[in-house]
C-alpha cells in the first residue's frame, strides 16, 4: 500500500511546483498580440526583469528554456573564433561552453571540481596570464543545480577587475534569480541569463537575458548573430519583434502573476525564506550523514546553495531506489544525480514556490524512505530541521 494522495509534489530543481495563482492566471483568453494591453504587459515584464537582475541594461525575453538563453547570449556578443573561458563547478557552465564550441567559438575550461565553488584567485591568475587578451568572454553559473554549489559571482567579478582584463563577464542565474541576491550592475556583470521554471515559479518555456552597454557594444561586432536570437531584430518598431514572432501570451500571464507575488513578498524576504529553508535541509542531511552512507556533495558548508542540495549516497546503495520509494509510496519527486553524479546522488530542490510545510514534508518522506529501505543514516534529521526553523522563525 501507499500513503500518497492527490498530485505529486515536485522537489526537483525545475520544473518546480507552481503556485495555484500562477496556474490560474493562464486560464483566460489570449490577448490580441497587437493591442495596447499586450504592449503594456510586455513593457511591465521587461522593466521588472531589470529589477530582478538589478540592472539598468536592456532585457530580452525568448520563447526558450535556459539552453536557448545560453545561445541567445553567445550569438549576440561573440564572433566565430573568439575564446570563451568556462569556469567549472558542475555541469551547467560546462554545458554553456559546449554550446559556444558548437557555435564556432574556441573554448577553454578553467578546471574546477564538482565538489567546490570556483576560486576567484584562480580566475584572476588565468586572466593575468592572458597578456594578449585572447579571452573574449568568461562564463559561470551562480548556482549549479547538478553539484549544488553556489559561486561567489561578486568575488569573481572583483577578480576580473583586479586582473584588468576586458573580457565580457557572463553569468547563468537559472537556479538563483529571485531566490538569492544578484546585483548585475553593482558586481560588474555584462550579461546575465535565466529561465522561468525555477525561482520565478512559471512553467518552462521562457528564457531571459539582460545586457549592459559593454555587451551591447560587443553586439555590434558579433558575427554569430542569427535572426531569432538577434537583439537588433528585437529592437524593431513592431511590438511582435520583441518575441521574434508571436508572443507566448499565456506564459506571460503566468510570469506576470509570479512576479507580482514575488514583489509582494519582497525580494529580501524571498531571499531570507530560501536561506532559512535551505539551511533546514542541510541540518537534516547533516544528521543523516552520521550513518556514513548519506553525505553532502559540496564539501565546504559555505558553498552549499540555498536552492538545491545534492546528496551523495554511498555504501553500495542505489539512490534511484530511494527516489522510486519517495515517488511511488508518498508522491514526492526528488531530483536525480546528473552528469558526473549520475547513479551516485539525489537532489532536493528548495526554490521558488516553497515553504516550511513543503520542505518539512519532503524531509519527512526522505527519512521515512531511509528507514523503510534500511539505508544506514543518523537519526533525527527532520527534528534538526524543525529545531532550526523553530529557533529562526520567531513570532
Amino acid at each position: 500500500m501507499t500513503v500518497r494522495a492527490g498530485r505529486e509534489f515536485l522537489a526537483i530543481p525545475g520544473p518546480t511546483t507552481m503556485p495555484d495563482e500562477v496556474l490560474q492566471a493562464m486560464h483566460r483568453p489570449a490577448l490580441d498580440i497587437y493591442s495596447k494591453q499586450m504592449v503594456e504587459l510586455t513593457d511591465g515584464i521587461m522593466a521588472d526583469l531589470g529589477r530582478l537582475f538589478a540592472t539598468k541594461g536592456k532585457t530580452y525575453i525568448y520563447i526558450a528554456n535556459g539552453h536557448g538563453a545560453w545561445e541567445a547570449v553567445l550569438s549576440n556578443v561573440l564572433s566565430r573564433g573568439d575564446k570563451v573561458l568556462v569556469l567549472e563547478s558542475g555541469r551547467f557552465a560546462i554545458g554553456w561552453g559546449h554550446a559556444a564550441r558548437a557555435m564556432g567559438a574556441e573554448v577553454e575550461v578553467l578546471r574546477g571540481d564538482w565538489r567546490r565553488a570556483v576560486r576567484p584567485a584562480e580566475v584572476e591568475a588565468r586572466l593575468r596570464a592572458d597578456k594578449e587578451h585572447t579571452i573574449k568572454a568568461i562564463v559561470v553559473a551562480q548556482i549549479d543545480t547538478a553539484s549544488g554549489v553556489v559561486n561567489d559571482v561578486e568575488a569573481i567579478g572583483r577578480a576580473i577587475k583586479a586582473a584588468g582584463h576586458p573580457a565580457l563577464y557572463m553569468v547563468d542565474t537559472v537556479a538563483s534569480l529571485g531566490c538569492m541576491p544578484f546585483e548585475m550592475d553593482a558586481w560588474g556583470i555584462d550579461v546575465a541569463m535565466s529561465g522561468s521554471q525555477k525561482g520565478l515559479m512559471t512553467p518552462p518555456g521562457l528564457g531571459f537575458v539582460a545586457a549592459n552597454d559593454r555587451a551591447l557594444e560587443a553586439h555590434k561586432r558579433a558575427n554569430m548573430r542569427t535572426p531569432y536570437w538577434d537583439w537588433s531584430e528585437r529592437e524593431g518598431a513592431e511590438h511582435y519583434r520583441k518575441y521574434g514572432g508571436t508572443a507566448p501570451v499565456h506564459l506571460l500571464f503566468a510570469l506576470r502573476q509570479a512576479m507580482d507575488m514575488l514583489f509582494a513578498e519582497g525580494l529580501p524576504h524571498a531571499f531570507r525564506r530560501h536561506a532559512l529553508l535551505g539551511e533546514a535541509v542541510r541540518r537534516a542531511v547533516a544528521k543523516w550523514s552520521e550513518g556514513q552512507v548519506i553525505g553532502f556533495n559540496i564539501v565546504d558548508a559555505a558553498e552549499r546553495s540555498n536552492t538545491v542540495t545534492t546528496v551523495l549516497v554511498g555504501g553500495g546503495y542505489d539512490p534511484a531506489v530511494l527516489q522510486t520509494y519517495c515517488k511511488e509510496q508518498c508522491g514526492v519527486v526528488l531530483g536525480t544525480g546528473i552528469g558526473d553524479l549520475q547513479g551516485q546522488a539525489f537532489r532536493i530542490a528548495h526554490m521558488g514556490h516553497v515553504n516550511a510545510p513543503m520542505v518539512l514534508g519532503t524531509l519527512g518522506v526522505i527519512e521515512m524512505a531511509l528507514v523503510a529501505l534500511k539505508i544506514p543514516h543518523g537519526r533525527g534529521g527532520l527534528d534538526a530541521a524543525i529545531q532550526w526553523l523553530g529557533e529562526s522563525v520567531t513570532p
